[in-house]
């Protein structure tokens, strides 16, 4: 079969989802089709550009379910439906890959298409909700930075939590009262990710009722 950029891709993204950023190698891609290192070397220039490849492919696969999230909304759909709408649809691309929380934060700073196609589309859903100009940056990029950051931690948790006895539990009761309240909720991750979302968008509907004129008091 013939080499081409989207089959070094797919093998890329197979032998990354096993051996993880730090691990992958080109020879590892090579051996995944059969071919030789230097062959990759024609379509793809090194790990790095492979890496911010893999990274495109999940940001544009992102884009694609987002779009069909929207899509599925009614026409009035608040604001705030929109970019949760978004958000969601980013968190599913990216658990759909093992790893791929840690290869959107740690792949090499390139421009990419995919990614700068989700922020236009985000910019353009607060630009529309009001938002003022001056906070549209910091308020998309806080919140692809949360969806990211959520699935990293997702990706990262332990098949089973640590073992904790009596007297350990006893401690961190007293210690962190808290943190260690059985009265506050325990919410599972999906219940977590949407009030997380829901608590960004009212912070950033505060903006909306400040007004472009407040923009200075809270740089």
């Amino acid at each position: 079969m013939k080499l081409t950029k989207e089959r070094i891709v797919d093998a890329g993204m197979a032998v990354f989802a096993e051996v993880g950023y730090q691990n992958l190698s080109m020879r590892q891609v090579a051996d995944r089709l059969d071919t030789h290192a230097g062959s990759l070397y024609y379509h793809v220039r090194g790990k790095d550009e492979l890496l911010a490849l893999m990274a495109d492919r999940v940001c544009r696969q992102a884009y694609d379910a987002g779009t069909g999230a929207l899509a599925a909304l009614p026409p009035d759909a608040a604001w705030q439906d929109r970019v949760e709408a978004q958000a969601a649809a980013l968190r599913l691309s990216i658990k759909q890959h093992p790893g791929g929380a840690q290869l959107l934060a740690e792949s090499p700073g390139t421009l990419s298409t995919g990614a700068l196609s989700l922020m236009e589309r985000l910019l353009r859903t607060l630009r529309d909700a009001g938002l003022p100009a001056d906070h549209r940056g910091i308020a998309a990029d806080t919140l692809l930075s949360h969806v990211t950051g959520f699935v990293l931690q997702e990706q990262n948790q332990p098949a089973a939590p640590p073992p904790v006895t009596a007297e350990l539990y006893a401690d961190l009761c007293r210690r962190f009262p808290l943190l260690m309240d059985p009265s506050a909720p325990r919410l599972g991750q999906d219940e977590k990710f949407t009030r997380s979302v829901r608590l960004l968008c009212a912070g950033f509907a505060a903006l909306l009722a400040d007004g472009p004129e407040a923009g200075g008091l809270r740089s």
